[in-house]
């Protein structure tokens, strides 16, 4: 009787898509700050994560329907750019009822967020307040049936373990200094190493190739 109460059902896996398609279209996406598409369902861990959410001076139709009182400076970022925090339960003040209040005015940062960038990279994320959005994330499952979406997630992987294990290479302020960002940034950079372990040019010569290479891809 106790293993059946204490029995829990085994998480299922999600179906994550064809990782190149996924890949490209996220290129896509950060090249234009545009919305993702993401198949959440009912999923909506990212807002009860304890996430600050970054809302730019420009997002008028955000900043409208967001009370002046949960908003505050960005630190490190230009006049006019903001955040918005998160309740005593870590849950975004928008979310009422398990659903978002403002989701046809929501913020840039929530259109573009996707969980499956940490999948893809194998950065991952720690803390209790994040064990709702790191369930999610264990869950998602790539597809990678062809030889180039094997190499191609390796070379994500490798930009990934550069970026955390190098990061003392780095000058000041050249890495993010949140998971998501240095997930953001691995990506962007991957076709650095899309070639052999054995081809990779020395650790100095990398870091310079990854800086030159997040600026063009911003650019």
């Amino acid at each position: 009787m106790g293993c059946l109460l204490n029995s829990m059902p085994e998480p299922q896996d999600l179906e994550a898509g064809n990782f190149s398609n996924w890949l490209s279209d996220t290129h896509t996406a950060l090249r234009n700050d545009a919305e993702t598409d993401v198949p959440c369902g009912e999923c909506n861990a990212c807002c009860r994560s304890s996430y600050f959410i970054h809302i730019k001076p420009d997002e008028l139709s955000s900043l409208s329907h967001i009370p002046d009182e949960l908003l505050f400076p960005a630190p490190g970022l230009p006049e006019g750019n903001v955040l918005m925090g998160y309740d005593e339960k870590g849950h975004c003040p928008m979310l009422r009822d398990g659903v978002c209040s403002i989701y046809d005015h929501r913020p840039a940062t929530c259109r573009s967020y996707d969980c499956r960038i940490f999948p893809a990279t194998g950065i991952q994320i720690s803390g209790k307040e994040k064990v709702l959005i790191t369930q999610q994330i264990q869950r998602w499952k790539f597809n990678l049936s062809e030889a180039d979406e094997i190499n191609e997630h390796k070379a994500v992987h490798k930009a990934a373990s550069f970026l955390t294990h190098k990061s003392k290479l780095f000058p000041p302020d050249a890495l993010p200094g949140n998971p998501t960002q240095l997930a953001i940034m691995a990506i962007k950079v991957h076709d650095l190493f899309l070639e052999p372990d054995e081809q990779i040019v020395d650790d100095p010569k990398m870091v310079d190739a990854v800086i030159l290479a997040q600026e063009k891809f911003d650019s």
